[in-house]
């Protein structure tokens, strides 16, 4: 990087303990070198400089009561970052993790998610350290309540639209939603992802993950291959990790495997593991037998990253797609020499850590990039796949 570089520079100095935040910059930047120097009066006009640095972060402080009448306290947080075409819109996550570094990297991705649906939509990030797991729905409703009972002071239907994230569903957009009803004395949009009966949406829930399978059927038919027999990786285990193995099932794939890695959000015990596993090929079947396959996809996980590597480089060609990969490409791995079996490993939302990076590397994983863009968590194990198809011959 040369034209943008005093710019990471300078907001990596202005943020100091914020790696994730950095790590989202760095590649958003890189991939706008060209644009920079293309036009370098919108480097001297502080355009760039503008975009990494939030417009408003607010951090609260969120006091509730448990079940056992004892005051908890949590931190929320809310970072509007960009207003520029539109009110900021972004979702709230409630997660153990959650601190002002992740919140504002999320918020910085979702200023070029929103505005590459064409909508007049800005981008926002919020949340809190709060872990809804094991709590009643009463410890959950109180939550909630405290947190609204704060961040109504800074959203609305034409200045800020919260959605749901991780830990954050129905329910919790419900209290979410009758909390700022109350305190403002309205019924507005001002929360997406409610439930049907005070404004939701149908299929909200479902959406992303069809969307994912949708968009690479296209693909793959533009290829003149569809989803049959292919085997898709999905990363995660949430609405749309569970959503796109339906809808991958029900498009033809062969197997759906999940593994771990550093910067997965959720971390699954051996029995919730095995619940969401059992859940998961439920729906295969039932997306099989909806679609009228004969054949049901297997269902599988692995409990470590270091498992996962193992097992994929036992493969003739092992791909680790890494996003700060510079001298390796997909395509050169894959012009390399022929092969009969083929392993990609893909990342969480955040990326694969360097220490993971390497140890992949130390044990004949071949890192490589999948080019300047950078790809959601879901889509870049379809985008890997539907490369080594094509490879392959197998879309001809």
């Amino acid at each position: 990087m040369k034209i943008l570089q005093k710019v990471l520079d300078d907001c990596k100095k202005r943020n100091p303990n914020e790696p994730e935040f950095h790590q989202a910059v760095t590649e958003v930047l890189e991939s706008l070198e060209p644009v920079a120097e293309k036009h370098p009066e919108w480097v001297a006009a502080g355009i760039f400089d503008r975009i990494v640095e939030p417009e408003r972060q607010i951090m609260f402080r969120v006091a509730w009561v448990d079940d056992n009448n004892k005051v908890q306290v949590n931190r929320g947080f809310r970072v509007q970052f960009n207003s520029a075409i539109g009110p900021y819109k972004g979702g709230l996550r409630f997660h153990p993790s959650v601190n002002l570094g992740i919140i504002k990297f999320l918020g910085f991705e979702q200023i070029f998610k929103n505005s590459l649906t064409g909508l007049p939509i800005g981008g926002g990030k919020g949340g809190s350290d709060f872990d809804p797991k094991g709590k009643s729905d009463g410890e959950i409703m109180r939550f909630c309540q405290s947190f609204m009972t704060e961040l109504y002071r800074h959203i609305g239907d034409n200045t800020d639209v919260p959605a749901g994230d991780i830990g954050v569903g129905g329910r919790e957009i419900g209290y979410l939603y009758g909390q700022y009803k109350r305190i403002r004395n309205e019924f507005t949009g001002v929360l997406t992802g409610k439930g049907i009966p005070w404004g939701g949406s149908l299929a909200r829930k479902e959406a992303t993950g069809f969307g994912l399978c949708y968009f690479m059927e296209e693909a793959l038919k533009d290829h003149g291959s569809s989803f049959e027999g292919k085997t898709v990786v999905v990363s995660g285990s949430g609405n749309v990790a569970i959503y796109a193995a339906q809808k991958a099932t029900e498009l033809g794939a062969g197997e759906i495997v999940a593994f771990p890695s550093s910067r997965c959000v959720a971390r699954l015990d051996e029995k919730t593991l095995a619940k969401k596993l059992e859940r998961w090929q439920k729906i295969a079947a039932s997306a099989a037998e909806q679609s009228g396959r004969g054949r049901i996809p297997q269902v599988r996980a692995v409990r470590s990253f270091r498992e996962a590597v193992l097992e994929a480089a036992e493969r003739e060609l092992a791909l680790f797609p890494y996003e700060n990969e510079k001298t390796q490409s997909l395509r050169a791995c894959l012009s390399a020499g022929e092969y009969q079996s083929v392993s990609i490993m893909t990342g969480p939302e955040g990326g694969f850590s360097e220490d993971e990076v390497a140890f992949a590397g130390q044990n004949g994983m071949k890192i490589c990039s999948l080019g300047p863009r950078i790809l959601r968590c879901e889509t870049a194990p379809l985008c890997a796949l539907t490369a080594v198809l094509y490879a392959a011959g197998a879309l001809d």
